[in-house]
């Protein structure tokens, strides 16, 4: 599996043997539900890179670098089943509402250097977490973000690590337009309800009701507020 590329920061976590080892064999294990990240591990496009701590802003930079290159080499060579994980090593004793915070933190801070760094919003979709057709954006790619860690409720969201998976929104549209969106978006769903007893009830599809709420796996409540503010200019 190849590490993702960081050309300012080209060094490698102590950890990232192990990480990457724990991910791939979590991803593999039969009753894992989604099927996009069998497709990506099988393909060899499951890029993962090791991490200090989801509560730090220790790695942010580096992780905004291999973002930018995951986005360009995507444009460069559009494909199905890549997906970018963050696996970080710790810490392993969030509680959601925790992990939550700890997500959120991460991921404004990856817009901001993203603002700073003059990237463009992706048009395709809003910076308005509010807006049914909210994802965020880094290196001018949209991305739709998965969290895992130790303590989620849902079983499809238990992982060892706490983990960040990014998920180009374009390729759902390529399965959209494929007439294939729905038939992997049931697969996922019911093999998950095998595991959890029931149906993800924050699962909805991308226009229907801001994918914000889904991020951290956690089950909000209609009042729940998302924390993030694009800090660039008018995306409209």
């Amino acid at each position: 599996m190849t590490i993702p590329t960081t050309p300012m920061f080209p060094w490698v976590h102590d950890a990232q043997s192990a990480l990457e080892t724990l991910l791939q064999r979590h991803v593999a294990a039969r009753d894992f539900p989604c099927v996009g990240a069998k497709a990506a591990l099988a393909r060899g496009t499951l890029m993962v890179l090791a991490c200090s701590r989801i509560d730090s802003a220790w790695d942010d930079l580096r992780i905004h670098d291999a973002l930018m290159r995951f986005a360009a080499d995507y444009r460069a060579e559009p494909g199905l089943f890549r997906s970018f994980a963050v696996v970080f090593d710790g810490p392993d004793a969030l509680d959601e509402p925790a992990f939550e915070a700890a997500l959120w933190q991460r991921l404004q801070s990856l817009s901001d250097k993203d603002v700073w760094r003059g990237q463009s919003y992706d048009a395709r979709v809003s910076a308005d977490p509010d807006d049914p057709h909210f994802s965020l954006s880094f290196g001018g790619e949209a991305f739709f973000v998965v969290g895992l860690h130790p303590a989620a409720s849902r079983p499809a969201r238990r992982f060892e690590r706490p983990t960040l998976v990014f998920n180009l929104h374009d390729q759902f549209e390529t399965l959209r337009a494929d007439g294939r969106y729905e038939t992997m978006r049931e697969a996922i769903m019911v093999r998950d309800e095998a595991i959890a007893g029931s149906r993800n009830p924050m699962l909805a599809r991308h226009g229907e009701m801001s994918e914000a709420r889904q991020y951290s796996g956690r089950a909000v409540d209609p009042q729940w507020r998302c924390p993030f503010h694009y800090g660039g200019g008018d995306t409209a």
